[in-house]
C-alpha cells in the first residue's frame, strides 16, 4: 500500500518543489519590499480558506480555471499548444449570452430551465470548439503552426467580441454606457449550490469534465490516437491513425472546454457577457496545464492552487499592505520552475529521467 501511494505521488514531486521554490522566492521579494512574508502568506491562506464564504469564492475561481486548464491540457496530450483559450472562452461566453437572452425571443417561446440551461452551455461549447477547429484545420491541411494561428485568432475573437458588445449585442437599457449584453433569462441561469453563496453547479460540472477527459484519454481508442499522435505522428500514421483528423478533433474538443468555461461564467455568475469578465483565465490556463503536467487530476490540483492564490490575494493585501501583483509574480515563477524542471532537479538533487511531454511541433510537423 505504501509503495502504491509513493508511486501515485511521484508525479507530483517536481511540481510541488517548483511551487515551493517559487513561494520562497516570492517571500524574499516581499521581504525586500518591506513586508513580512509569513504574515502575507497567512493572509492569503485566510482569504482563500479562512471561512465558508472564502472557500466558496476559491471554488468559484477554480471552476473556469479547471475547464480552461483542461482545454490546454487536452491539446498538450495531442502534441498541440492551444494559446487561443482566451478567445475561445470569450466566444463561448458571448454565445451563452445570446442563447440566454435572444434565443427565446427568436424562437417566440419561453424555454424551460431543463432545456434552456443545457442549450446555453452547449452553444458556448460549440462556439469555442468551432473557433479552435480553425487552427486545427490549418495545421492538419496546410502545416500552419497552431501557436501562431491561435494567437492571431485570439485577436480576431477578442476584437470581434468588443465590437459586438459595443454595437449589435449591447444592452439597450436606458442610460447604459457599459460594454455588455442584456441579462439572460432566469431559465438560462445555472443555480447555486447553496443559498447565500456564489458557489454554483459549474464546479461539479468541471470536475465531471476532468474525469471524462481522463477516461477518454486512457480508456478509449480516440484517447490512444490523441496520445500516439502527440508523441509520434509518424508512428501514429503507421498504426493507421488519421493524424490530420485527430488534430482537428483534438483542437475542437480543447476549444469546446474553454467555451464551456465562458458559458458557465455567464450562466452561473454574471448573468451577461461584459468586457474584461474573464480575468485572463485563458492565459493562466497555460500555466495551470504545465503545472499539472497535462494530467486531468494534476490540472484540477493546479487550478485549485491558482484559484486559492487569486481568491486570497485581496485579503493578503488588506492585512499586510503587500501589493496584490505579487501573486502574478509568484505564478510566473511557478511557471518558470515548472518549465525549467532540470534546474529544480539540480537544486534538490532529485534523480530520475526527465518526463517527456511534447507541447508543440514545428511548422509542418
Amino acid at each position: 500500500m505504501r509503495e502504491r501511494v509513493i508511486r501515485l505521488l511521484e508525479p507530483l514531486r517536481l511540481p510541488a518543489l517548483s511551487v515551493f521554490t517559487a513561494m520562497v522566492l516570492g517571500g524574499v521579494l516581499i521581504a525586500l519590499a518591506g513586508g513580512n512574508p509569513f504574515d502575507a502568506y497567512a493572509g492569503m491562506f485566510e482569504g482563500a480558506f479562512g471561512s465558508a464564504r472564502a472557500v466558496s469564492e476559491t471554488l468559484v475561481w477554480a471552476t473556469p480555471y479547471i475547464l480552461a486548464g483542461l482545454s490546454v491540457s487536452l491539446a498538450f496530450k495531442g502534441g498541440l499548444f492551444n494559446i487561443g483559450a482566451e478567445g475561445q472562452l470569450a466566444l463561448g461566453a458571448l454565445s451563452a449570452a445570446w442563447a440566454g437572452h435572444w434565443l427565446p425571443r427568436l424562437a417566440g417561446v419561453d424555454l424551460p430551465a431543463a432545456l434552456h440551461v443545457p442549450v446555453t452551455l452547449l452553444l458556448g461549447a460549440l462556439a469555442g470548439g468551432l473557433w479552435a477547429a480553425i487552427p486545427g484545420w490549418i495545421k492538419a491541411r496546410a502545416g500552419g503552426h497552431e501557436v501562431i494561428s491561435t494567437i492571431m485568432l485570439n485577436y480576431v475573437a477578442l476584437n470581434a467580441v468588443t465590437f459586438l458588445l459595443n454595437g449589435p449585442m449591447k444592452d439597450p437599457a436606458p442610460g447604459n454606457v457599459l460594454s455588455r449584453t442584456p441579462l439572460i433569462d432566469e431559465s438560462a441561469r445555472l443555480p447555486a449550490l447553496a443559498d447565500g453563496f456564489r458557489l454554483h453547479w459549474g464546479l461539479p460540472l468541471s470536475l465531471l469534465a476532468a474525469a471524462l477527459v481522463g477516461w477518454v484519454l486512457q480508456r478509449t481508442v480516440f484517447g490512444f490516437e490523441v496520445r500516439t499522435a502527440g508523441q509520434s505522428p509518424d508512428a501514429a500514421r503507421y498504426a493507421g491513425v488519421r493524424v490530420g483528423r485527430t488534430v482537428i478533433v483534438t483542437m475542437a474538443l480543447s476549444g469546446a472546454l474553454a467555451g464551456v468555461a465562458g458559458a458557465i461564467e455567464v450562466s452561473a455568475l454574471h448573468g451577461r457577457h461584459e468586457l474584461g469578465f474573464s480575468q485572463g483565465y485563458g492565459f493562466d490556463a497555460i500555466a495551470i496545464a504545465l503545472l499539472g503536467k497535462a494530467h486531468p487530476g494534476g490540472t484540477v490540483l493546479a487550478a485549485l492552487l491558482f484559484s486559492a492564490m487569486r481568491s486570497g490575494a485581496t485579503r493578503m493585501q488588506y492585512l499586510t499592505q503587500v501589493p496584490i501583483d505579487v501573486i502574478s509574480v509568484i505564478q510566473a515563477l511557478i511557471l518558470l520552475f515548472v518549465a525549467a524542471d532540470t534546474l529544480v532537479r539540480r537544486i534538490y538533487r532529485v534523480r530520475g529521467e526527465r518526463e517527456r511531454l511534447v507541447l508543440t511541433r514545428g511548422w509542418g510537423g
